[in-house]
């Protein structure tokens, strides 16, 4: 284990930052005493650091996951929402940093791999003055980290908390074009879903062509609304589920809505979770009715033992981690490495011929799909250090 752990817990704010009642009344993460759990979360996972402040004016805990830095600076987006417990917060983040550094890697890209959660009491109103004052306070985090670590978005945060976060720090990816950014990552990532589920239907049915095809998509956020439309585009049937009925409504007239508590077990050919991790479990997996899962949401397995529960189901899976590198390939081809937008598509078609990498591995080897695409990515930040 290669971790510098630190738990850093922020001053009273500063008098040009005065308490706001944003987290009052909240019930906190933390009463007091040491995280439950902390212990183990740390010892098992094989990162490098992880940061903790506590923001007092909101009644947030920020968190910082460091996981690798072979490759270079650990870049990762900024996850915002509340959980039951501080240690369920951390444990998302150090899982989420993870999957980025193998997310990094097998993109090719020149970034290790991080993850920020915002652990929040609740949802600040967007555009507030205790939403800025949080971003703020944050963005001094990233930039007193020295260049270790560069945000991007997540959930519940885009381009709008990137700029104020900006305001603070240069170690941002993704603020809006206006402020000199690439903007929003999620139709990349669409784009290179589309070509994962491309890559994967070749594999299942012989044929990459998904015209005929029946596709579900769970969650139709930035990501899951374009690869609809994509889908649509190429022929394929398209059934779409979401918490939110105003999402599914927005894409009514390209795909046919399915009931949330129905996504498993409605039949299809491709099953593309974009929605929560974790979908992918035991008591799912036999339920499935679909021969490929290719999808945008990160960590969709729950346990690594569901992708030999995949496998023997007869479902072609691809990593999460490789069909969702679009937005990584969008945010550092155009911010950083000078690409241009013909360069950043013939990337994004790319991640077929890396699935087909993966996909030839776990055949040789006689492993899974997902043991194949964690080798690749690991091989290389092995040869980096």
């Amino acid at each position: 284990m290669h971790l510098r752990g630190r738990l850093v817990f922020e001053p009273p704010p500063r008098a040009s930052e005065p308490s706001s009642p944003a987290g009052a009344g909240a019930a906190p993460l933390l009463d007091s005493g040491p995280v439950a759990g902390l212990d183990a979360l740390l010892r098992d996972w094989d990162g490098e650091e992880l940061v903790v402040r506590f923001d007092p004016p909101s009644g947030a805990f920020m968190l910082v996951a460091v996981h690798s830095t072979a490759l270079g600076p650990a870049m990762g987006g900024t996850r915002m929402k509340p959980y039951p417990r501080l240690e369920d917060a951390i444990a998302d983040a150090l899982l989420l940093a993870r999957a980025m550094s193998l997310k990094q890697a097998v993109a090719r890209l020149p970034f290790g791999g991080g993850k920020a959660v915002l652990a929040v009491p609740e949802l600040p109103e967007r555009g507030s003055s205790s939403w800025r004052g949080l971003f703020r306070r944050y963005g001094d985090l990233v930039e007193a980290l020295g260049g270790t670590y560069v945000t991007a978005a997540d959930m519940n945060t885009g381009s709008a908390e990137l700029d104020v976060v900006a305001e603070r720090t240069d170690h941002v990816l993704g603020r809006s074009p206006g402020r000199g950014g690439a903007g929003d990552p999620g139709p990349a990532t669409a784009v290179g879903v589309f070509h994962a589920i491309r890559a994967a239907c070749e594999r299942a049915f012989g044929a990459a062509d998904v015209a005929g095809r029946r596709a579900l998509v769970q969650g139709v956020g930035s990501v899951g609304r374009r690869l609809v439309e994509l889908l649509h585009e190429a022929g394929a049937e398209v059934l779409v589920a979401d918490v939110d009925p105003d999402r599914t409504a927005a894409v009514g007239a390209l795909a046919k809505p399915v009931a949330a508590e129905e996504v498993v077990g409605t039949p299809c050919d491709v099953f593309a979770p974009c929605a929560t991790g974790g979908v992918l479990a035991e008591d799912t997996i036999g339920r499935l009715a679909c021969r490929v899962v290719a999808g945008a949401a990160n960590n969709q397995l729950a346990t690594p033992e569901d992708a030999r529960r995949l496998q023997e189901a007869g479902i072609v899976y691809a990593p999460d981690f490789v069909a969702n590198a679009g937005g990584v390939i969008h945010l550092a081809g155009r911010e950083v490495l000078g690409w241009d937008e013909a360069e950043v598509h013939a990337r994004l078609a790319g991640i077929e011929r890396t699935l087909a990498e993966v996909f030839a591995i776990a055949d040789r080897e006689r492993i899974t799909t997902a043991e194949a695409a964690e080798r690749l990515a690991l091989e290389r930040i092995a040869a980096a250090r």
